[in-house]
């Protein structure tokens, strides 16, 4: 990602300080919320994007595909004077519902004096072809709870109530020294910023690789959103945090459980198949990395050892 695209978020010392979402109103059935319908809203993502990617796999896990429709945008970049998105995967390169080019479009719309980064994910009300929501944060809480009237039979409880405080308290975890973590290390400025955030990553990591030697999942044997925040990061690391992020001290797959729970939720619907390494390594290498001026997508690593069996199903986790 050109310096440009961020300046605005890093501090004096070099650190990377994420921009605040703007278009946060809830769903729900309070006065001033987002009303739950289903056919209203459209979300938008990019494979690419981990913030994104989530929305997508607990949309999936829910069944909410029928009552969200879902718009995908071009991993890479349009050569704009922002940082945009655009619709060039699809036909007249226009989403072929809002029939915009870029989503920029939708966020100015709403807001015609919006500065910020334009970011996915990004639920669009088609009443009104105007960005609504772009809280990734809690975006997939909304579609959990609010949305459940819509949820399939059957579909698994991903945010049980029991676990709704410990879920939270890891999901806070996460999202600062894991999600976010990777981050914090790529786009730092300074020497110290990156060590910082590079020792904040791994030390993470390696509680994780203990604590998932006790348990199948993060919170026993069944998935919950905590196990969807992590695997995205995950999904990603190898293949583009690990060198393009300069997070070169251990692949994901040196990591023996983490490894094994990587690969255990890849291969559960929902996780896989919306999965795009290809788009993953096209975003990363040729938009966010500041250190690519020929290109160059890395051709590996090699893919296919994410089907290898795992076996964390058959292990008698104590």
């Amino acid at each position: 990602m050109s310096k440009k695209f961020i300046k605005d978020e890093i501090e004096k010392d070099g650190k990377f300080n994420r921009q605040k979402n703007q278009f946060i109103t809830p769903f729900g059935t309070d006065e001033g919320q987002l009303p739950v319908e289903a056919g209203r809203y459209r979300l938008f993502w990019s494979p690419a994007c981990p913030w994104a990617h989530r929305s997508v796999i607990v949309r999936s896990l829910r069944g909410l595909q029928d009552a969200i429709s879902l718009g995908t945008l071009d991993p890479v970049r349009p050569d704009v004077e922002r940082t945009d998105w655009a619709f060039t995967l699809d036909e007249n390169e226009e989403d072929p519902v809002l029939k915009i080019r870029y989503l920029s479009e939708a966020y100015l719309k709403a807001d015609p004096g919006y500065k910020g980064r334009f970011t996915v994910p990004a639920v669009v009300d088609l009443t009104t072809g105007k960005v609504v929501n772009n809280d990734y944060f809690n975006l997939t809480r909304y579609w959990e709870v609010e949305w459940k009237r819509y949820h399939k039979a059957g579909a698994p409880d991903l945010y049980p109530v029991e676990l709704r405080e410990e879920i939270d308290a890891l999901n806070d975890i996460l999202f600062h020294e894991i999600n976010n973590g990777v981050y914090k290390a790529g786009f730092a400025r300074s020497q110290e910023a990156y060590e910082e955030a590079y020792h904040l990553v791994f030390s993470r990591l390696d509680w994780l690789e203990e604590r998932l030697s006790h348990s199948r999942y993060l919170f026993g044997a069944n998935i919950t959103e905590s196990d969807i925040r992590l695997y995205v990061t995950l999904a990603r690391f190898d293949v583009a945090y690990y060198n393009g992020f300069l997070l070169n001290r251990s692949l994901i797959s040196d990591f023996p459980n983490l490894w094994g729970y990587a690969r255990d939720l890849y291969e559960q619907p929902g996780f896989g198949d919306t999965t795009d390494f290809e788009a993953i390594k096209k975003h990363y290498h040729l938009c966010a990395v500041s250190t690519n001026p020929f290109g160059i997508v890395p051709k590996g690593p090699d893919l296919s050892i994410w089907k290898t069996p795992h076996g964390r199903d058959k292990i008698k986790f104590k």
